[in-house]
């Protein structure tokens, strides 16, 4: 037959009388000291008040983790969706290379000297520099890096980000590029995709620490320390454009995935201050030539 169960106090009973409850006092709000924290935020795991709560998609997030901003809902064909202006980018450089391949495809190339960028050519005129030459590369091995490390990033922050914004970002970076080869090294003919591929690098940063996520427990962080030790110990690598580019996407990240959406529920706002920044640092790279 089955064993009848005691109940956890039947010892006490029979012995010395049952000892009195323990009452556990409430959590209180880490906010608000004297209210009760009745809720636990589904970020932080934070005990939080009525007046704390903000309501999530799932249960009440704390004030600092709702103002990192909304959950963005990715739907499974936006998992599955092809980059298309990673593609288009890559293609447009790629063509751009087979066309060269006449004028020797070296730093001596036609096409190289007609959209390389010049201090001393953008300072005559030539503004279209700033951009031409992020499109220009000097030989196979260039522009098979910097294409091979545009693909992979473009299918992490293109889906991130969405085909419009990620575009912005990589014009903003490449002019953040052209800027940072005009302070360091006007005089030299300069090409390469490097400096937008190198502020990819750095809006990845910036949407990882918007979430929470510390770049070097990924292998962003080490692969951008990496290419930073080549960038300074090989002669022939522009620093001013791989430098500037990784600090203009950056901030172009950061706007986008971070203070902007923390500042502002209005998504164009963002948008309109990274096109402010990046006439700016199209304004800047001209005075500077």
């Amino acid at each position: 037959m089955p064993l009848r169960q005691q109940t956890p106090d039947a010892g006490l009973r029979r012995g010395a009388g049952r000892l009195p409850a323990v009452e556990s006092s409430p959590p209180s709000c880490y906010r608000h000291p004297g209210n009760r924290g009745g809720v636990i935020c589904q970020r932080c795991d934070r005990p939080i008040c009525p007046d704390c709560m903000h309501q999530a998609s799932v249960g009440f997030h704390c004030p600092e983790c709702a103002r990192v901003g909304k959950q963005k809902v990715v739907r499974a064909g936006q998992l599955s969706s092809t980059p298309v202006v990673t593609n288009a980018l890559i293609a447009a450089n790629l063509a751009i290379f087979v066309v060269g391949i006449g004028s020797g495809l070296q730093t001596k190339s036609s096409v190289v000297f007609d959209g390389g960028l010049a201090g001393p050519l953008v300072a005559s005129g030539e503004w279209y520099r700033l951009i031409t030459s992020g499109f220009l590369h000097a030989n196979a091995i260039h522009i098979g890096f910097n294409c091979f490390v545009l693909y992979q990033l473009g299918q992490l922050m293109e889906p991130v980000l969405g085909r419009a914004r990620f575009a912005l970002v990589y014009l903003v970076a490449m002019l953040s590029g052209s800027l940072g080869v005009l302070l360091l090294d006007p005089n030299a003919i300069t090409v390469g995709a490097s400096g937008a591929v190198f502020g990819l690098m750095g809006a990845a940063v910036a949407a990882m620490r918007s979430r929470g996520i510390n770049p070097f427990q990924t292998g962003l962080g080490a692969t951008i320390m990496l290419n930073l030790v080549i960038t300074f110990s090989i002669p022939g690598i522009s620093i001013g454009g791989h430098v500037g580019g990784l600090i203009g996407g950056f901030v172009a990240g950061w706007i986008l995935t971070d203070i902007g959406p923390a500042r502002t529920r209005d998504r164009r706002l963002p948008v309109a201050a990274v096109v402010a920044f990046g006439v700016l640092v199209a304004g800047a790279a001209l005075a500077v030539a």
